[in-house]
């Protein structure tokens, strides 16, 4: 599969997989500035992409920009469709304490392809029942 990605900015990084078994391939940061506690930024990459048919980019956190400076990306997944063609940008927000600079050429998410199945959309009156029912948030408890 290929995936076609244009360079739209001089200082965009174009993304790539830092290991040979990696799912997401690096997102980099095309801006400088600073996310306060609490808040949110979008990022530009400087980059847009053409998807292959039928698949999706996902964009997600890095695992390490969370757990060392709780920045992570605000709509995850957030969903990049097939027909989109302008620049990636990725929202991150702040949830620690101290404000975060984001600098050019920073790894800020990772973006991952997807496949893409789309439902047939049925209206019923009715669903079947199942063991689980309507039971949701919390129904099986915390404890094993």
């Amino acid at each position: 599969m290929k995936l076609k990605i244009m360079q739209l900015h001089e200082s965009a990084v174009i993304p790539k997989y830092a290991h040979d078994t990696d799912a997401g391939m690096d997102l980099f940061s095309i801006d400088e500035l600073e996310i306060s506690p609490g808040e949110s930024q979008l990022i530009h990459t400087g980059i847009s992409i053409e998807l292959p048919q039928k698949t999706e980019a996902q964009i997600r956190p890095r695992s390490g920009l969370a757990l060392k400076h709780q920045i992570t990306v605000l709509n995850t997944p957030g969903t990049i469709d097939e027909g989109y063609r302008g620049e990636i940008g990725v929202i991150l927000i702040n949830h620690g304490k101290t404000s975060f600079q984001v600098t050019k050429g920073m790894k800020i998410a990772q973006m991952i392809i997807a496949p893409v199945i789309r439902a047939e959309i049925e209206e019923v009156k009715m669903l079947s029942s199942s063991s689980r029912g309507d039971n949701g948030f919390g129904s099986t408890g915390i404890s094993p």
